[in-house]
């Protein structure tokens, strides 16, 4: 879970590629970079994640067995809800109990 600045979005074959500025971390089950890639696998911008817009965003690290593709998945009907401090707060207590 982290909260994160989309800066660009790109089709890429069958799926959505976003450059997304890391603002805020609340999940440390894997590392973040300042800047990452976020992926969804779709080309229909679902979710609608617009560039400049701040999201909360609830991804999974994903490494295929050849361990040749280490990404960060967004997967269809994944959490991306507009970054707000209400969310933030709801969240962060949320990964103090889970």
């Amino acid at each position: 879970a982290f909260h994160g600045r989309i800066l660009a979005r790109r089709v890429v074959g069958q799926e959505t590629r976003y450059e997304v500025e890391v603002k805020a971390r609340y999940r440390q089950r894997f590392p973040l970079v300042s800047r990452e890639y976020l992926w969804v696998p779709n080309t229909c911008g679902c979710p609608a994640l617009r560039e400049g817009g701040e999201y909360l965003l609830m991804a999974r690290r994903h490494v295929n067995h050849e361990h040749t593709l280490n990404r960060i998945l967004l997967q269809d009907g994944g959490y991306a809800r507009p970054w707000t401090p209400r969310e933030a707060r709801l969240v962060r207590e949320a990964t103090q109990h889970c």
